[in-house]
């Protein structure tokens, strides 16, 4: 995140100076000065930025470091923002008759001595963050960073990565035949147990699993297909929204109805049951969070298949046992575990050497190998870390990945998150900021492309 910001803090203080010398903005303080110290102490530190964010991850005053430095930054970009905009007013005023009025002491323009005093709080400003960067300049010494050549970062890490979509590639699904039967019997089972009319399927595993990969595998079986008279595809995460989820599910049933005016759950829960009513139903409610029973009564989906025909099913995928505890489905619950090494390591080849020679994969394979070991039988750290490589040309850059400091974060939870982490630290320091803008967004928002771009 500092690259990137420092990135941009650095165009800033170009550009600003470019216009200065076109424009005579004077201001106050020796602000030119301390603008020029500002940006030669950013591009020192910039040298030494892309160690120190590996560092962070295993090294709490490393991140106390970044974090002094990030804060400084944030600050001089509004103070340049603020210098930029006074730019852009003098060439709006140099067009402009200043109109004078007879006073005492002769000709007074109003609003000369307010700008005076801006241009000072400007000049001021700059001076103090100044003080500050050079003390956090002066600080990177203690922490023994390498240097890296400024702008590293070269087009080859721009190259578009494989895209991913609502469809899953078959030939990318490794180890998980078995489960696969086991679900497609489910599915495709001429009645229900226990004589109920519709059946509950959780499938339970922890992040990265491959859950809503496997039920991607099944919904678009085409035996499945053929079995169920509607499909319905939602993505539900968290939080749980009863009103979002009815919505989602009409307008998946029904094309015409992209926006459903009503706000009121019963009225969209009688909708569905209108089209779903004595047809063979198949729901699928991705990535469940909730353990919240009244949530789940609410939605009233147990009361709508019952007036389905029988064999209609809702298929759920969660990280949380709970979960299908709630839904009183645990005896139909499907458990995902781990890859073995054979699969974790040819899921992995299958990115890492997508249209290399042979020879030129076999060059490569032994630290391949380290690295699926890394992995833990995780199928989206074996995707994410094979996609890493993939446009990696040397056995040196491969030696980086397998020797991350990431890999030393030692709790459970970040056996997904450090090969993210890596993939993530990889990216151009622009690419970097793009993604971490996206985080102002709640959770599974439908971005609109060209929207995106304008923001």
């Amino acid at each position: 995140m500092a690259e990137a910001l420092i990135s941009v803090v650095l165009e800033q203080l170009a550009s600003i100076v470019f216009e200065h010398t076109k424009q005579a903005v004077t201001l106050f303080l020796n602000a030119e000065e301390d603008v020029h110290s500002f940006r030669s102490n950013l591009e020192a530190i910039q040298a030494v930025l892309e160690d120190a964010e590996k560092k962070q991850v295993t090294e709490a005053r490393v991140r106390d470091w970044l974090q002094k430095l990030k804060d400084v930054s944030y600050e001089m970009d509004n103070v340049l923002d603020e210098w930029n905009t006074e730019i852009l007013k003098q060439q709006v005023e140099e067009g402009k008759k200043k109109v004078c009025f007879p006073m005492p002491s002769g000709c007074f323009c109003f609003g000369q001595v307010n700008k005076v005093i801006h241009h000072h709080n400007i000049a001021r400003r700059i001076k103090k963050l100044n003080e500050k960067l050079t003390v956090v300049a002066a600080e990177r010494e203690m922490y023994g960073f390498h240097q890296s050549t400024i702008g590293g970062h070269d087009d080859q890490q721009l190259i578009q990565r494989q895209k991913t979509s609502s469809l899953v590639d078959i030939s990318k699904i490794f180890g998980r035949d078995e489960e696969k039967e086991t679900l497609l019997s489910k599915l495709l089972r001429e009645s229900s147990q226990e004589g109920e009319p519709f059946l509950v399927i959780p499938i339970v595993g922890m992040g990265g699993m491959g859950k809503t990969t496997l039920t991607q595998l099944v919904f678009n079986n085409e035996k499945v297909t053929a079995h169920f008279h509607k499909k319905v595809w939602v993505c539900v995460s968290d939080p749980f929204d009863e009103i979002k989820i009815a919505k989602a599910i009409i307008e998946s049933l029904d094309k015409k109805e992209t926006q459903s005016s009503s706000s009121e759950l019963e009225t969209l829960l009688l909708r569905i049951k209108t089209h779903v009513e004595s047809k063979k139903f198949l729901l699928v409610l991705d990535d469940v969070w909730t353990e919240d029973r009244r949530q789940w009564e609410c939605l009233k989906l147990p009361e709508i298949l019952q007036s389905c025909a029988e064999g209609s099913t809702i298929l759920v995928t969660t990280r949380k046992e709970e979960v299908a505890k709630m839904m009183r489905a645990t005896s139909s619950m499907i458990h995902l575990d781990k890859l073995n090494d054979k699969d974790c390591l040819a899921l992995f080849n299958s990115f890492a050497f997508l249209d290399r020679e042979e020879d030129k994969a076999n060059e490569f394979g032994a630290i391949g190998e380290e690295i699926v070991k890394k992995c833990k039988g995780l199928p989206l750290a074996a995707k994410t870390l094979g996609s890493l490589v993939w446009y990696k040309k040397t056995r040196d850059e491969w030696q980086d990945v397998l020797n991350s400091k990431i890999w030393e974060l030692k709790e459970i939870e970040k056996q997904v998150f450090r090969p993210l982490l890596l993939s993530y630290y990889d990216l151009a320091p622009a690419v970097k900021r793009c993604l971490l803008y996206c985080a102002i967004f709640s959770k599974d928002y439908d971005f609109q492309k060209n929207n995106l771009i304008d923001l």
